[in-house]
């Protein structure tokens, strides 16, 4: 199934696709619309957000032949808080999904590369999913999680920085991923 590039302009039920855009993504902070986002995000600073994502590939974004894994975790989430949570990325192995063969057998995880994403700012007045300088960017080849915490289904920041990733900003995840991608190959010599 193939479709064209989407405007917003589109007509519907009286109003435009861009209006139900609003309505229903207008929380960035929300855990599902989050997860899209810094998905986004990562394909922005990689240029590869120029097609269509695709719902339930086996890996988030194809990055210069790279299978990149992007998750996201924050502070602050859209319900009340006594406290801000603590923030945990899911890092399960899966069985791949092709749209025309199915589910893979073998359960691995996916990709060679994983890029956490964590919206860090704990002040919720404060809270701009739009502001690039409230995120921070985690990137570790996916061998490092295969080695080190193999059998986990998740991980939580503290336990993730001790697997010491690459912090890098916006503007430096394309070539941490580059390097990741080439580092995570080497491991699997």
């Amino acid at each position: 199934m193939t479709f064209e590039r989407i405007t917003g302009d589109e007509p519907i039920a009286g109003s435009t696709l861009l209006e139900f855009w609003r309505w229903a993504f207008r929380d960035l902070a929300a855990n599902n619309l989050r997860g899209l986002f810094a998905e986004w995000l990562v394909a922005r600073a990689c240029g590869v957000a120029d097609g269509n994502r695709v719902e339930w590939d086996a890996v988030d974004l194809l990055v210069d032949g790279i299978k990149v894994e992007v998750k996201s975790s924050a502070y602050v989430q859209t319900w009340a808080q006594k406290k801000p949570s603590s923030p945990s990325f899911s890092i399960r192995a899966t069985k791949a999904w092709d749209a025309m063969t199915g589910y893979e057998d073998t359960v691995r995880r996916q990709a060679d590369v994983y890029v956490f994403c964590l919206l860090h700012e704990r002040d919720r007045d404060r809270l701009d999913p739009l502001d690039l300088r409230q995120w921070r960017f985690y990137v570790l080849p996916t061998s490092v999680l295969d080695a080190q915490v193999s059998s986990q289904k998740s991980i939580g920041l503290n336990s993730l920085l001790r697997l010491k990733p690459v912090e890098v900003p916006f503007e430096g995840l394309h070539g941490a991923i580059k390097i990741a991608g080439a580092h995570g190959a080497a491991d699997e010599t």
